[in-house]
């Protein structure tokens, strides 16, 4: 199989990068949100949604935004700020924990999902935003559950196989895995084959960069919150918010990966649906 060359959005903490950064940025919109005066944006850019912050927290979106004020304020970001690539749905992760938290089934999160993907859908092209600029995201935590995930995108009238793109949840944490590969190649092997990595660190990118179209990560922030500053970083005790941390992060680990793109070892024939799933 030929590699797809990867798109990287590096995650931030801070709005305010977009108006100046060399690459393109991962920005949440539970920090843009409080923005009296938004930053303009001199890079392409994703927007995150919070989901994993809002359920982990609350177990639940009742204390985040309406779809009515995303999409308000995505269409604020798109025409204020630009460069907006895309934006990501409220959507329902599926690690153990999130599901311990909210009380639902992973099927009534995927219902979940897939509703507000429609809804702000239709919402968006009503603000009159393009109209693929929410992508669609599957959930699952075992390969079968992304593989009826996607059902229920097909059942609902979304075809994934011919989606720009199509983010890959609750895989941050397992990315280094046979797991996490395992989901890639069974979407794949039906047809689903422009996905993105939410979260995926250096190890994850390593593995299975040839198979994403694109992925986002702070893993910077962690790693540089447990050392000390870089040297001349006299203003704050770590660079865990330090954008020249972030940028040589970048160009140490990513730029070599995004620069390599060699095909993956993976094999997708060992992971076909549903034969791949029952074994």
């Amino acid at each position: 199989m030929t590699g797809q060359q990867l798109e990287f959005f590096l995650g931030t903490h801070h709005p305010a990068w977009l108006a100046s950064a060399p690459v393109p940025l991962f920005v949440s919109d539970r920090r843009l949100r409080g923005y009296k005066r938004l930053p303009r944006a001199v890079v392409s850019w994703a927007l995150d949604s919070g989901g994993f912050t809002e359920l982990s927290q609350h177990g639940s979106w009742d204390n985040g935004p309406t779809p009515a004020q995303y999409i308000a304020r995505i269409a604020r970001y798109y025409h204020e700020t630009g460069r907006l690539q895309w934006a990501a749905p409220q959507d329902w992760m599926c690690e153990p924990w999130i599901i311990a938290k909210t009380g639902l089934t992973i099927a009534e999160h995927h219902r979940r999902t897939v509703a507000n993907f429609l809804e702000l859908r239709d919402l968006a092209v009503a603000a009159g935003l393009p109209k693929d600029l929410i992508r669609p995201v599957l959930q699952g935590w075992e390969v079968e559950h992304y593989l009826q995930c996607a059902d229920l995108y097909a059942d609902a009238g979304v075809d994934l196989t011919t989606a720009p793109l199509v983010g890959l949840g609750s895989v941050c944490r397992r990315q280094g895995t046979d797991t996490a590969g395992q989901i890639i190649a069974a979407l794949h092997a039906i047809g689903i084959t422009r996905l993105h990595g939410f979260g995926f660190k250096v190890q994850g990118l390593a593995r299975y960069a040839s198979l994403l179209t694109s992925a986002d990560s702070l893993a910077w922030s962690y790693t540089a919150r447990r050392r000390p500053p870089l040297p001349g970083c006299t203003t704050h005790i770590n660079c865990a918010n330090c954008p020249r941390f972030a940028y040589q992060w970048h160009r140490t680990h990513i730029a070599p990966i995004l620069a390599r793109q060699a095909p993956t070892c993976l094999q997708l024939q060992l992971f076909t649906h549903p034969a791949g799933v029952a074994a």
